[in-house]
């Protein structure tokens, strides 16, 4: 995070649109450094939206947003290796296997090739699921 601001995530007039539909229209936030934040509302207020922009993986259709210092649409990458996050609902794929949902995340976090093996045995032994990697997440206990 940048030293200079105060705030760990500013946003500024920030818009998303799918044709001529706005799922977030022009939200503005400041979030300070080490205050816990979240977003109540109806379904389709734009909440999920909101939060795939922030996490660099949606780039947005105007406005601007930096998250720990970066600028959302221009350094995704940097925002997604900068914070961590969990959603309200648990987030694997339930018709992937094992295998399959560690690759998905490998990619969309950017995990260097020469790195991926490696974490792909952390991962798999840190959640107890060595020998299971072909196994559809649908039919693991609590997928």
């Amino acid at each position: 995070m940048t030293p200079e601001s105060n705030n760990s995530v500013v946003v500024e007039s920030l818009v998303k649109r799918f044709g001529d539909f706005a799922a977030v229209d022009h939200i503005d936030l400041e979030v300070r450094k080490g205050e816990v934040f979240g977003f109540l509302g109806p379904n389709g207020a734009g909440k999920s939206t909101t939060i795939r922009m922030l996490c660099g993986l949606l780039k947005p259709t105007s406005g601007r947003a930096t998250v720990a210092g970066y600028d959302v649409g221009r350094k995704p990458e940097a925002v997604r290796q900068n914070i961590g996050y969990m959603s309200q609902k648990f987030s694997l794929y339930n018709d992937l296997t094992v295998i399959e949902n560690i690759r998905l995340f490998a990619g969309l976090y950017s995990v260097p090739s020469n790195e991926l093996q490696g974490r792909i045995e952390w991962a798999l032994a840190m959640a107890n699921l060595k020998g299971q990697e072909k196994l559809i997440t649908g039919t693991l206990p609590g997928g």
